[in-house]
């Protein structure tokens, strides 16, 4: 969001100070060029008047008037001799090389040596007297016009950083005002989960481009809800309709198994029978988890021993994986939490231990602030990249697909579930193999008040 404040900031202040420097120049150029017709106009004038005064007899008592630092006027005769000026005669050079025709005038510009090369503009204008022809020269000095944008530049060129500098701080800050319902609204947006898809994003007010992306994320949050709950619905229902002739099924298995006489008939009816276990999980799986995701899990903490967890289910684990080596390092450790949940959670994670460890699986369980539970085999390990997809639904690596008896990509996404439900955490940890983390709360306070990083 700063990023946005700040480069729209910057793009303003760019563009006021582009725009600022060129209508700066802009100015200065226009004020030059009319102070600068002003000197000619003044200059003119005073060459019309000294023009009449020649005319009328009376060229010394106009010339005497002009005299000055600023105005300099002289008279040369047709061989370019000065014969008046408003300064002494001879000590100064002509203002003029030669003289002007009668009836035509010149302008230029040019230093005059005697006065610190300040620049003058100069009119000449050719003049018949009585004496014969001769040339009003008058000299205005440029030096009121360069004073005045030279003091414009400079006004401008302190003025302009600070003029660039309150817009740039103007626009950050007001564009960081106009960026707040965008903000409430991404945070709204990061809070919201599975769990809480009837949450909202706020409705700021007004019909701007901002409430327009805040109604649309609002219809976007209906879509996903009424998906969701659709799919949590079907989840549920297919689990509920699937129990019944699953049911049944194990029945039958289990009545064929009694009656089985021949060894290949029996091997047959073991494996119907072992299937149908795993389909029966599976769809206890599922049904846990659309609880899960409809209601949340309901927990029944009571006071347990984890270490006695560990002990109930090393004889199950022996005899479902008798080719896996099951090593326990127990501390006694007691906490607040349901016993059959917790229990699921250490069944998934010995199951799926056993599927990827080489030949044994080590269990700990100790404790200090918190319960631990860290569950390691001696496999090929999960790389730091598969580390959190592995908890994620129906996800099962490449080895893991390529076994017979793989998982259904369930028990990690459920052990998880359980694990955040009673306050905790379940992380993967660097090691030989596979190294699952779980750390628990040991009070029922905190049981009872996850702390935010474990709703998911």
């Amino acid at each position: 969001m700063g990023g946005v404040r700040l480069r729209t900031a910057i793009a303003a202040a760019v563009v006021v100070a582009v725009a600022g420097l060129l209508a700066a120049f802009g100015f200065v150029r226009v004020t030059e060029s009319i102070l600068t017709h002003n000197v000619d106009s003044s200059a003119r004038q005073r060459a019309a008047e000294v023009t009449a005064g020649l005319r009328d007899d009376e060229a010394s008592d106009v010339i005497e008037t002009m005299s000055g630092d600023m105005t300099l006027v002289q008279v040369l005769d047709s061989a370019g001799n000065v014969v008046a000026s408003s300064f002494p005669v001879g000590s100064k050079p002509p203002l003029a090389s030669s003289g002007v025709a009668v009836g035509h005038s010149a302008r230029s510009t040019r230093p005059w040596p005697e006065s610190d090369d300040s620049p003058y503009r100069i009119w000449e204008v050719g003049v018949q007297t009585q004496a014969g022809p001769q040339t009003v020269v008058v000299a205005q000095s440029l030096q009121p016009v360069r004073d005045n944008t030279g003091a414009q530049t400079r006004a401008l060129a302190a003025g302009m950083p600070v003029l660039v500098l309150v817009v740039g701080l103007a626009t950050f800050v007001f564009v960081g005002r106009s960026l707040r319902p965008v903000e409430a609204i991404r945070r709204r947006v990061a809070s919201i989960t599975a769990q809480d898809l009837h949450a909202r994003v706020p409705l700021p007010r007004g019909r701007d481009e901002v409430a327009a992306l805040a109604r649309t994320m609002n219809a976007m949050l209906d879509r996903l809800e009424s998906a969701a709950i659709a799919q949590r619905r079907f989840v549920a229902d297919a689990g509920h309709e699937l129990r019944s002739p699953l049911a049944t099924i194990q029945v039958g298995l289990d009545y064929l198994a009694a009656r089985a006489t021949t060894g290949t008939g029996l091997a047959q009816v073991t494996l119907l029978r072992g299937e149908a276990e795993r389909l029966g999980t599976l769809v206890a799986d599922l049904l846990l988890l659309a609880r899960s995701d409809e209601d949340g899990l309901a927990l029944r903490h009571r006071e347990l021993d984890l270490d006695d967890l560990v002990l109930a289910e090393r004889d199950r684990f022996t005899a479902r994986f008798p080719a896996v080596d099951l090593r326990v390092r127990l501390e006694p450790v007691r906490l607040f939490g349901d016993a059959a949940r917790l229990r699921r959670a250490l069944r998934n994670l010995l199951d799926n231990a056993a599927r990827h460890a080489t030949s044994a699986v080590t269990v700990s369980v100790w404790a200090d602030d918190r319960a631990h539970l860290v569950v390691a085999d001696d496999g090929s390990g999960i790389d730091p990249g598969d580390r959190e997809r592995v908890f994620d639904r129906f996800v099962r690596l490449d080895d893991s697909r390529a076994r017979q008896d793989g998982g259904s990509g369930l028990g990690l996404p459920i052990t998880r579930e359980i694990v955040d439900g009673h306050g905790g955490e379940v992380r993967i940890d660097d090691g030989d193999g596979a190294v699952f983390h779980v750390l628990l709360p040991l009070t029922k306070a905190d049981a009872d008040h996850p702390p935010l990083a474990a709703n998911r």
